[in-house]
């Protein structure tokens, strides 16, 4: 086939604008070949090179002494102790899975479980966010559907359990879906694997399945916004094999117990192209490539779709020449393929060969570490509007609206998709807030979570970032564990419009701060940009996923709530409802600022809880809804009614940060509240659980009505 001559159409279809392509004739003095241009389409793109966030993502606080690893390799790593380490990561689909939701959805899965087990971990979790339009949209019901089995699908099927999660609705999500997918792993600490190449001469091998012309510019696409030609774009979504993946976590895990590997590389964004060139911009080493020796299952494939494939389940790594053989029979055994397709040179260069003939010969470095860089404009998101009255209603009224609303209900015909048990570890699955698994034949345990309020980061980015980062310590904190680490998904409309951009600077300023002093460092992440269709953009919404330990079963807060506990509230309580789901649900308003987060009080309170947890036997955090969808998710998870004593609106659906609901019995909180005053910190008895009933003051309902009506609403909406 004949390669297409460089028009400016083709430069732009790239992604690539006139200055960058000018750019690209300066580093290399030439025209660049058609495999050229893709090369550097891919590398230089949004979703590869974060030349629109770099600078701000500097910004972000990313050590601490439980910290091996930070970003900039396939995951972060911490240590969780005793020769230990947690390896995790989130990161965004979502431009694929709007295209095509199954496969979309499933291959994020495989992604991100491939960013763990490259560096060595096993998978032992993984959980997802996700954001869909409003479900009168007619796309909606059928992304629900493909999105939620392409994510069980994949998962079920490799054998890891999703634990935890969140699904939200928003009329902005209509024209782009959100899937953050995130996985952790646990791998000794003393065998991390990393990705930069080291050794000249060194053989550069692909691993794992062949290589098709699925997801040829996926990269690309990631990085562009939709429009009306969206149908012609599904050629570029990745098809995931989970089976595969299975058969090459277990040939990689046996590989690198052998010695053989000096470095290795998962293949996703821009597929063999961004693994080479990645391993050697690290290793400051170049690679030559022979395409001749790709295992391919396609004919006819060009050194440019073979360059910029996104097929799945695939592998590229430097091996150490003497244990070819040994790493080898490991390859044939698990019935996957193993081939030399190059080596590390010591010139910067990111050679190519193709039928004899050199398609690609640029220098690596200005690939990836000399890629673009901008310091685009930016103006702050303007201070909401403030708050108007906000009419008092009857609790039960609210409450059943919140319910009754698939943003809140019950998301079991989600969850009951997924294989929470496989591995037999999870001792609290997903539906509950933070999930839980325990740390195989020891006494600890590991917590998960993945929060954002993005109605809370549009109205001021910087409170919502840092509420977002808050909510996620609570979530740890509520089940007794302590926070180690995050990792965060950024995802935002176009950069290059001030007022995006500025919503991206202020959120990544708000979970600095958060981060920094909840000590909860960033150690890994992922920015998804341009997710606008027709100019419209999504909510912001930076997703935090974070990890936390649980030292003992001792530590562990377990719940569910007895009866005849009673209810107290850790935390001051001020009736905010600007930015409120109450707000939302039941007015249709987004009005007002979102409430403030007090980080010091945020961190003695989480601290408080955690040096509590043997008088604790219920807690949950007070976000979304505040007391009063606290205390009937609560009351629903034990099978009892409850009782709260007020029936003021503000105080029962105000959203005030920095709050738990604990329940325990009268002793245990006789205790609570001594260990409160002697700490200076507000606990106040606010009800009791109990009945058949749901009370706010005198105002009540059938609690079973009210559970029938939150665990149907949901799939009525959109099942």
């Amino acid at each position: 086939m004949d390669a297409p001559e460089i028009t400016d159409d083709l430069i732009a279809a790239h992604g690539l604008k006139p200055d960058e392509y000018q750019r690209i004739l300066d580093i290399i003095g030439r025209t660049p070949t058609f495999t050229e241009l893709g090369i550097f389409s891919a590398m230089w793109n949004e979703h590869c090179s974060y030349k629109s966030s770099k600078k701000w993502l500097r910004t972000l606080p990313t050590t601490g002494p439980q910290v091996i690893c930070g970003p900039g390799e396939n995951a972060g790593v911490v240590d969780i102790g005793d020769g230990q380490a947690l390896v995790f990561k989130m990161e965004s689909h979502n431009h694929p899975s709007y295209i095509e939701p199954y496969q979309g959805a499933a291959t994020g899965v495989g992604g991100i479980l491939r960013d763990v087990f490259t560096m060595g971990a096993r998978p032992v979790a993984a959980m997802n966010s996700l954001g869909f339009g409003q479900p009168s949209h007619p796309k909606t019901r059928s992304l629900v559907a493909g999105v939620v089995a392409g994510v069980g699908g994949y998962g079920n099927c490799f054998g890891v359990p999703t634990i935890a999660g969140e699904v939200r609705f928003d009329p902005a999500y209509d024209g782009n879906c959100l899937v953050n997918a995130f996985a952790a792993g646990l791998a000794n600490s003393d065998a991390i694997f990393y990705s930069a190449a080291s050794g000249v001469g060194m053989p550069v091998v692909y691993l794992g399945a062949k290589t098709g012309r699925d997801g040829v510019g996926g990269a690309t696409m990631a990085s562009a916004e939709f429009d009306d030609t969206i149908e012609e774009k599904r050629p570029t979504v990745q098809v995931g094999d989970p089976f595969t993946e299975k058969r090459l976590m277990e040939a990689c895990m046996e590989l690198m117990a052998t010695g053989a590997v000096i470095s290795i590389q998962d293949m996703g964004a821009a597929g063999l192209t961004c693994s080479a060139v990645e391993m050697g911009d690290k290793g400051d080493l170049g690679i030559r490539l022979d395409l001749d020796r790709v295992p391919v299952r396609e004919e006819n494939m060009t050194a440019y779709e073979m360059m910029l494939s996104e097929s799945q389940e695939r592998m590229l790594m430097v091996l150490r020449p003497e244990k070819e053989a040994e790493a080898k029979a490991v390859f044939a055994k698990w019935d996957l393929d193993f081939a030399i397709v190059g080596e590390t040179i010591a010139e910067d260069r990111f050679i190519v060969m193709h039928g004899n003939s050199v398609k690609a010969d640029l220098p690596l470095k200005a690939l990836s570490g000399n890629a673009p860089e901008y310091d685009r404009p930016w103006v702050p998101t303007p201070a909401p509007a403030t708050l108007g009255e906000v009419p008092r209603i009857d609790p039960v009224d609210g409450l059943r609206a919140l319910i009754g609303s698939p943003n809140y209900a019950a998301k079991q015909w989600v969850f009951e998709q997924y294989d929470a048990q496989v591995m037999g570890d999870t001792v609290r699955a997903p539906g509950l807030g933070a999930g839980v698994i325990r740390v195989h034949g020891t006494a600890k345990m590991l917590a998960f979570t993945s929060d954002v309020t993005p109605r809370y980061v549009q109205a001021d980015p910087v409170e919502g970032g840092k509420q977002a980062v808050a909510e996620a310590f609570r979530n740890l904190c509520a089940v007794g564990a302590r926070p180690l680490a995050s990792t965060d998904n950024l995802n935002f409309g176009n950069p290059e419009k001030p007022a995006i951009m500025g919503q991206l600077v202020g959120a990544i300023k708000g979970i600095g701060e958060a981060v920094q002093i909840l000590d909860m460092p960033i150690v890994s992440g992922n920015v998804s940009l341009y997710n606008e269709t027709d100019g419209r953009a999504i909510l912001p919404t930076p997703t935090i996923g974070a990890a936390g330990l649980i030292a003992s079963a001792e530590d562990f807060i377990a719940g569910p709530a007895r009866d005849g506990d009673l209810m107290l509230l850790l935390g001051q309580t001020k009736g905010h409802l600007g930015q409120s789901a109450l707000l939302s649900e039941v007015f249709h308003r987004a009005e007002g600022a979102p409430p403030p987060v007090d980080l010091a009080a945020e961190k003695a309170h989480g601290e408080f809880i955690r040096d509590n947890a043997a008088l604790i036997a219920a807690c949950t955090d007070l976000s979304d809804g505040g007391l009063a969808l606290a205390a009937f998710e609560m009351a629903e998870a034990a099978g009892l009614g409850f009782a709260l004593d007020s029936d003021d609106t503000a105080q029962l659906f105000g959203e005030d940060q920095a709050r738990y609901l604990i329940a325990t019995d009268f002793d245990a909180a006789e205790a609570l509240m001594a260990a409160a005053g002697r700490a200076g910190l507000p606990l106040a008895t606010v009800g009791r659980l109990g009945g058949d009933t749901a009370r706010f003051g005198h105002n009540e309902a059938p609690m079973a009505d009210l559970v029938t009506l939150y665990r149907t609403a949901f799939e009525t909406a959109v099942g």
